[in-house]
């Protein structure tokens, strides 16, 4: 039950539903789940260890409030990271690797899909552009900003789902990138990198400003 709660609360906070700044008590928590207020108090511990609650004396808490300077200081450290791996990884990818990411990436423009439906997809599509070069320990911290970002970029690009603009946007911004792998040349492909970080930084920025 605490596993459950804590997976359909964090996936709340994550999308929006639960929005930040908003004030809950835990029996309004616990009604919303369904369940008793135990199981979702402990499942509350565990967010917010992730920074996504705070918890205040007594039975209630506030999900934590969206922070663009931590959106900023956590694309500072996305930049610092990103680009060097991928100098790396645009030697070790094979052609077929590449081809199976291409079909991925062309979903990513459908307009049938938002945010909240490509993201784990995106996700993973990026994991596997930097994973040929990728240490234990690179994996480890881009994971763990990869999920620091997740509310802010899942709120952010979700509203932009309904201009149909914005859908043609993704799609070419991983055309365009992948067209920088197919290169092979780590500067080209660096640069990409950061433009493509950078961009998405601006505009996840102007969406929750």
């Amino acid at each position: 039950m605490v596993e459950q709660a804590t997976e359909e609360l964090r996936r709340a906070i994550l999308a929006g539903s639960l929005a930040p700044g908003a004030e809950y008590s835990l029996r309004e928590l616990a009604g919303m789940l369904d369940i008793s207020f135990i199981p979702v108090r402990e499942a509350l511990r565990s967010l917010e260890s992730e920074g996504l609650v705070i918890m205040r004396p007594g039975r209630s808490l506030v999900i934590a409030p969206l922070d663009l300077d931590d959106l900023r200081g956590i694309y500072r450290l996305r930049r610092a990271l990103e680009p060097e791996i991928a100098r790396r990884s645009c030697v070790l990818l094979t052609d077929r690797e590449l081809e199976l990411l291409e079909s991925r990436a062309s979903e990513f423009g459908a307009r049938e899909h938002g945010m909240a439906d490509i993201y784990d997809d995106h996700h993973a599509f990026h994991l596997a552009l930097l994973a040929p070069a990728a240490t234990t320990w690179d994996i480890r911290v881009l994971t763990t900003l990869w999920r620091a970002g997740e509310r802010y970029i899942r709120i952010g690009f979700g509203r932009l789902d309904p201009d149909p603009a914005e859908h043609e946007r993704r799609g070419k911004a991983h055309a365009d990138l992948l067209a920088a792998f197919r290169t092979r040349d780590p500067d080209t492909v660096a640069a990409a990198v950061e433009q493509h970080l950078a961009r998405n930084e601006k505009i996840a920025f102007s969406a929750l400003s």
